[in-house]
């Protein structure tokens, strides 16, 4: 009986010890169970931070260098402005197409010539010209009638839109080339500049004459320079790539004396406003239309290099 009892009681003391270690082992398994003592969880970033499959920062030039050798970045306090040319993106097949500085100066000054090119092909190529003509017509004097000649000038329009093509098939090129291309490039920078603001001003300013060659200055018409001394871009003055003039106009205006009033509007802007746009009429009311840069040779020589002493 005896032995009976304490067998039993040592199964039971058994059991009571099997299940306090299973109540400890359960407690340091889960250690926030039921509210126990906890354990410090480890920082999974900071784990990561330490491992050795931890990515590296990434570094801006690497990312860049990704982008194309050649891609700029701006200044910190730069302000950028229209035209932006932006550089490239990487696309989904990882392949890059990298816009470098020389590219994208290529397209912005596409977009000029293109303005440029615009401006000139909406121009109707119709000038003004004096014309002198002799007539005889009966006067008397001392009570005789007599017959003198004398000379009248009358004022004709004259449609030159042959000229320009003529000149630029003369010289093997397309007109656009011809006429925009023969300009100047830091001219047509400023040209550019200063009828963007002149079609802003609601003045639609009209282009009638670009670049020109010693031929097509030999044909031109009125007042002119010598044929190879134009500022336009006769040989003596460089040549094609470096015309530094221009003859600009209103395309308002159906009848001469409206396009007249239009075309004085724009010449009258230009005297108030060109000189921040470096632009400036060097002969004034003698050749209205022409422009030309205010440090240039030709306005130089004949309006002084300031506008407002100049009489502007």
């Amino acid at each position: 009986m005896r032995l009976g009892r304490g067998f039993q009681a040592f199964v039971w003391g058994s059991l009571a010890a099997l299940l306090l270690a299973a109540l400890h082992y359960g407690s340091a398994a889960n250690p926030d169970r039921d509210g126990g003592a906890s354990l410090d969880r480890p920082d999974s970033k900071a784990a990561f931070a330490h491992s050795d499959a931890a990515p590296a920062e990434p570094d801006a030039k690497a990312l860049l260098a990704g982008l194309g050798k050649n891609v700029a970045l701006p200044a910190p306090d730069t302000v950028l402005s229209d035209p932006v040319v932006r550089g490239p993106l990487p696309d989904p097949d990882g392949k890059m197409n990298a816009l470098d500085p020389w590219d994208a100066c290529l397209i912005v000054e596409d977009c000029i010539n293109q303005y440029l090119w615009s401006v000139y092909e909406r121009t109707r190529k119709i000038d003004t010209q004096k014309v002198r003509e002799r007539i005889k017509v009966t006067v008397k004097r001392k009570g005789k009638s007599r017959t003198i000649t004398k000379t009248v000038i009358k004022l004709v329009d004259e449609d030159f839109t042959w000229k320009d093509p003529k000149a630029a098939e003369k010289a093997g090129m397309s007109l656009k080339d011809y006429v925009i291309g023969g300009m100047d490039r830091g001219f047509r920078v400023k040209l550019y500049e200063l009828l963007r603001a002149l079609d802003d001003a609601g003045l639609a300013p009209g282009m009638t004459s670009g670049f020109r060659c010693d031929y097509r200055q030999s044909i031109a018409s009125g007042k002119k320079a010598a044929t190879d001394s134009s500022y336009h871009g006769g040989s003596r003055r460089g040549g094609y790539g470096h015309g530094v003039a221009a003859d600009l106009v209103s395309i308002k205006g159906e009848t001469r004396s409206e396009r007249w009033s239009s075309g004085a509007a724009v010449w009258k802007w230009i005297d108030e406003h060109g000189e921040q746009f470096g632009i400036g009429r060097p002969y004034l009311d003698k050749d209205p239309p022409h422009v030309a840069p205010i440090d240039g040779k030709e306005y130089v020589s004949k309006r002084g290099l300031n506008p407002k002493r100049a009489g502007l």
